[in-house]
């Protein structure tokens, strides 16, 4: 049986490689064309991801408006919107994975540059086709269902009445930690090397914390976990009381995705003591 350790040694006994670290700033990335693919395939993927989050939220609530003859009890129901949200993402985590990581999130994307896996160029640019994609998903929803966007709330992320800014912060931190902790287990080579299985089940466990989390968060504040998900509805609703909560949509998910990988990083990827 494989052991990380030789007791009495003191020596690793590794049946697997860690990668080395991603390097802080690396130009050689921009000249390779697979670089531009990953970006391109977190635009699309964030694109995809907002087209279904937002059309599912705006079909719920046309589906419960007892004004237009809906059943308070019909519809998808929260349950159905966490599955939605987590099937997405166990789709196309699945799709883009051997292509750009599949983050389709700026929260994940930190997490994985704090623990060293990309690089700052590549974290950034990644951001920036998320946050666009986002902005675009959305803007496909409002221009097919403009009459509807705006009566139920065109799918934005906001603090919930009754509920305290400190309880949606925590919401979007510990729901954030759940994600980013998932995924940086998931991939971890350690796991891979040994179970040939997880590279192509790893999308799962990461569709199964998405929805697990919604299921948690929706009530609160409609679960943001994902920036690029809540800055997109942002902009495309622009509403007073979605732009002044934002900020819990940002920091929580940082937050959240930072303590993430400090925790893999140096307590589940720690050295093991020598012996």
């Amino acid at each position: 049986m494989a052991k990380d350790i030789e007791v009495g040694s003191g020596n690793p006994a590794k049946d697997y490689q860690d990668p080395p670290p991603a390097p802080l700033i690396d130009p050689d990335e921009l000249r390779e064309w697979s670089f531009y693919r990953a970006i391109i395939a977190e635009f699309i993927a964030t694109l995809l991801f907002l087209y279904i989050t937002v059309l599912t939220v705006i079909g719920y609530k046309k589906q419960t408006d007892t004004t237009l003859n809906g059943n308070q009890c019909g519809g998808v129901g929260i349950h159905g919107i966490a599955w939605a949200l987590g099937g997405m993402i166990f789709v196309l985590v699945y799709c883009t994975a051997g292509i750009s990581g599949g983050h389709i999130n700026p929260a994940v994307t930190f997490g994985l540059f704090v623990t060293r896996k990309v690089s700052l160029m590549r974290a950034i640019l990644y951001m920036v086709a998320q946050l666009l994609g986002a902005i675009c998903g959305v803007g496909l929803v409002k221009a097919f269902q403009s009459a509807y966007y705006t009566k139920y709330g065109g799918g934005a992320n906001k603090l919930a009445d009754g509920y305290s800014t400190g309880t949606g912060l925590g919401a979007e931190i510990v729901g954030t930690f759940v994600l980013v902790y998932t995924v940086l287990s998931t991939t971890d080579p350690k796991l891979k090397a040994r179970n040939s299985y997880v590279p192509v089940l790893a999308p799962l466990p990461i569709g199964f914390a998405v929805f697990v989390v919604h299921l948690a968060t929706i009530p609160i504040t409609g679960t943001g976990i994902n920036p690029a998900r809540s800055f997109g509805a942002a902009v495309i609703y622009n509403n007073d009381k979605v732009w002044n909560d934002q900020w819990i949509f940002w920091v929580g998910p940082f937050i959240g995705a930072a303590i993430a990988a400090l925790h893999y990083q140096y307590i589940l990827r720690a050295g093991a003591v020598k012996l």
